[in-house]
């Protein structure tokens, strides 16, 4: 039989075990919280970093991270930037793949982002089967499979543009050349994969009143360029639309030059949107208009613009690119107003964020996305495409038109003669 002294040694001890197993409790409650508030966002980019847009758009997500987390993360963490190489350049779905998977089972990201058009629809299947947010260049058949499958591709979210809004883009620059010039007669000069969009933009401009008189498409390796621009002056060509990707632009531009052809030069040179390709064509790429992006031509479209492309230079020590835009706005923008807006980086929250938010980027006004998880280019905003002439060295704002009157830019015509010289 206990007596009553026992008794309460017993309830004391008892007693005791209960305050420090309690108070155990409380301490890895607080542990495993602060771990939880600790770790970082893990955003995965998957993308092909030898190649100098993928690299530049990772660059551009690197730099976003590190801002947002020298001022506080969001939702108090910081976000952590994890890249894999999918070598999409070599259109290996395989390879790609496995570095995409790599991502989200190995790494155990939260976010997925990549550049890769190529790898656009097998991405977005592997997304969804993980259900994890994929935010990429993309396609139009990834973007139609949101619409179609909801429930099951409503993970994927586009950063690029798309043929929609390329082609209003394109048909509208022209009305506004036409304005600029004076010019009606249309000519074309492009690489063979671009034959179906641009018939489905002289189809367009001949509605519009245009009058097509020359439509050629070109091997991808040309760097002679003669030949071509004879054939456009005897047809009388006055605004003539080039499609030329690379370093065949230098040689392209300075044959413009160099022969003085009586026509202007309104079109997509890829490299001309480069802020070096002044020095490229030894200052030959005057008076061409070209498609370009504010951030790469140091344009202020949006307050962020200029800070940004200044912030790139510095941290990485070269210019900006289009990608480098993509990848910054979607870490440094986008993504963290979905997160703060959801409250948690659930992924069935966030979705529902990034479906509802509207935020100015460096790269775009107004930035959304529509139904389709494209981005949404609403009436009185502007897309993240604009056109530039080169003038004195300087990228100068052409259209939209509504940042031209911004900048209080001139339309000018080249010096030697041509169809302007009845304007002049």
């Amino acid at each position: 039989m206990l007596n009553s002294t026992a008794l309460t040694k017993i309830q004391a001890i008892f007693l005791v075990s209960i305050i420090v197993i309690a108070f155990s409790g409380c301490i890895i409650y607080i542990l495993i919280n602060q771990d939880q508030s600790s770790e970082t966002i893990k955003i995965g980019v998957c993308c092909d970093i030898q190649n100098s847009g993928d690299k530049a758009f990772y660059q551009g997500a690197v730099l976003a991270a590190e801002q947002i987390n020298s001022q506080g993360g969001a939702l108090g963490r910081n976000f952590e930037i994890i890249v894999e190489d999918d070598d999409s350049s070599q259109l290996d779905a395989v390879v790609a793949s496995k570095a995409f998977t790599k991502l989200i089972t190995i790494h155990n990201v939260d976010f997925v982002l990549s550049p890769s058009s190529f790898t656009a629809t097998t991405y977005q299947e592997i997304a969804s089967q993980h259900k994890i947010i994929l935010m990429g260049s993309g396609s139009d058949e990834a973007s139609q499979r949101v619409l179609d499958d909801y429930e099951n591709f409503k993970y994927y979210f586009r950063m690029g543009t798309n043929t929609t809004i390329n082609t209003a883009s394109t048909i509208n620059s022209f009305v506004d050349c036409r304005e600029y010039t004076g010019f009606n007669k249309v000519g074309f000069l492009y690489e063979l994969i671009l034959t179906k969009w641009v018939s489905m933009i002289i189809n367009q401009l001949t509605e519009k009143g245009f009058e097509i008189v020359y439509n050629t498409a070109i091997p991808s390796d040309t760097v002679d360029y003669s030949s071509f621009f004879a054939r456009a002056e005897a047809a009388g060509v006055e605004i003539l639309y080039p499609y030329i990707a690379g370093t065949a632009g230098i040689p392209f531009v300075k044959e413009y030059y160099d022969r003085q052809a009586p026509m202007v030069m309104w079109g997509m040179i890829t490299m001309a949107s480069q802020s070096d390709f002044w020095e490229a064509t030894g200052g030959k790429c005057e008076y061409t208009t070209n498609n370009g992006f504010p951030i790469v031509a140091g344009y202020p479209f949006t307050s962020y613009t200029v800070p940004t492309r200044e912030a790139y230079i510095e941290r990485w020590n070269e210019q900006a690119k289009s990608s480098s835009g993509y990848g910054y706005d979607v870490v440094r923008f986008v993504l963290p107003e979905a997160i703060e807006h959801a409250g948690t980086i659930d992924a069935e929250a966030v979705i529902q964020a990034l479906e509802t938010i509207t935020v100015d980027t460096s790269s775009q006004r107004e930035f959304a996305f529509a139904p389709n998880h494209e981005i949404l280019v609403k009436a009185g905003a502007t897309g993240r495409v604009c056109m530039f002439q080169w003038q004195d060295g300087e990228q100068v704002p052409l259209w939209p038109k509504i940042i031209k009157e911004e900048a209080g830019a001139t339309y000018k015509f080249p010096p030697w003669s041509g169809p302007w010289d009845n304007f002049n």
